[in-house]
């Protein structure tokens, strides 16, 4: 708990800090990879690019303090598990804390100048050091269940097999370089892969599993990112697409994320857009092998339907399925439904659960459809690609 003294400056400043928070966590980054460079190669320098990491990291402070301040009416448990699981995909460990600690309250200071008393940066420094003691022993509970050691995080696979699944998506499938096991996982999670790119620097992305556990191999489907509005390429989604053939290694971090299948018999909705239809792929596998009489819709909007990855794959497990729609949307073209997705055309069972992937305001969308067709929030759950938060005050993707 943050002591009662802090609660009142932390209370009183808040406004402060949140008006403000984008331009501190802006000085922030810029000097922390000034002062430790390597640390460059733990974040999404197209993230970086676009400001979504300052949003992000500005959003998770905000909210924690808002949190601390009233813990019944700002929820952060969800926020703390995603940042932990992102943070153990990557290998963060607890020595780093103090390095981003340091610069993050030099960052307020820079930013909001004499009003940063030292009481005022004594209470910011407790609900930093609040919040990082909460991810940290979450990270450290992550990295025991999954036997995985931050120092030694990253593995190298061979590319098994490189298959091209539509437009501009190539799916990889990877066995362990080093003879190890295959690690477990639950469908609906991601894994980590870095890249050695031309200027000399490693970058990480996540990319979701696109089938199911007990395959003795992982696979990832991976959409080439065409830069838009001045935004570049994608560094590391263009780097596999033009230069990762079959025999190739890759660095591979353990699988991660808590956006997973539900337990369980009950109904499932697996709605997905673009390419958030790889966790419906791992997961739709996963049914159809261990519980083919378990009740799925699926539903995938795309643009074109030769930007639909994976559809024949899709389409045969569903054939294995007792009970099982699918309903697919194109924007343009033939073989779906016409035009954007259409919520109030999904058959919905009775106590489904939703899980959601794709464009953050394809979810916005989906998700305000289901609760207007009455199911409860708590029964959505949604994978969020990149570092965009999920709003505290309501659970909606942000």
């Amino acid at each position: 708990m943050l002591s009662a003294a802090s609660a009142e400056v932390v209370r009183a400043t808040l406004p402060a800090v949140r008006d403000h928070a984008m331009e501190i966590t802006g000085v922030f980054y810029p000097s922390m990879f000034a002062a430790h460079p390597e640390l460059l190669d733990l974040f999404n320098q197209g993230n970086q690019a676009s400001g979504q990491q300052r949003v992000a990291l500005a959003s998770a402070v905000v909210a924690f303090a808002e949190h601390l301040l009233d813990p019944g009416a700002v929820p952060f448990g969800p926020i703390a598990e995603r940042i932990a699981h992102k943070h153990v995909s990557l290998g963060i460990r607890a020595e780093q804390y103090p390095i981003v600690g340091r610069h993050l309250m030099s960052a307020v200071g820079t930013v909001l100048g004499d009003a940063v008393t030292a009481e005022v940066a004594a209470a910011w420094d407790e609900v930093y050091w609040l919040l990082a003691c909460e991810l940290i022993a979450a990270e450290a509970r992550l990295y025991e269940r999954g036997d995985a050691d931050p120092v030694t995080l990253w593995r190298r696979w061979r590319v098994a097999k490189r298959q091209d699944e539509a437009v501009d998506a190539v799916s990889f499938t990877l066995v362990p370089d080093d003879g190890g096991p295959v690690p477990d996982f639950a469908p609906g999670q991601y894994v980590s892969v870095a890249v050695d790119l031309p200027d000399g620097h490693r970058q990480p992305r996540q990319y979701s599993l696109s089938q199911g556990p007990a395959r003795g191999s992982l696979r990832i489907t991976v959409r080439r990112v065409h830069g838009l509005d001045d935004a570049p390429d994608g560094a590391v989604s263009n780097h596999l697409h033009d230069h990762v053939h079959a025999d190739d290694t890759l660095l591979v971090g353990p699988p991660a994320g808590d956006k997973v299948l539900a337990t369980g018999t009950g109904p499932v909705l697996l709605i997905s857009g673009g390419i958030g239809i790889t966790p419906t792929a791992a997961m739709l596998d996963h049914i159809a092998r261990t519980d083919p009489t378990r009740r799925v819709v699926v539903a995938h909007a795309e643009r074109f339907p030769d930007r639909h990855a994976l559809r024949a794959e899709i389409n045969h497990l569903v054939s294995g399925l007792a009970a099982a729609d699918v309903l697919t949307w194109y924007e343009t073209g033939e073989g779906g439904l016409p035009g954007l997705i259409d919520i109030d055309a999904l058959p919905l069972p009775e106590d489904v659960t939703a899980h959601v992937c794709g464009p953050l305001p394809f979810m916005r969308h989906v998700r305000d459809g289901l609760l207007r067709q009455g199911v409860p929030a708590g029964r959505i759950h949604y994978e969020v690609f990149g570092p965009g938060m999920v709003d505290s005050t309501n659970g909606s993707p942000a």
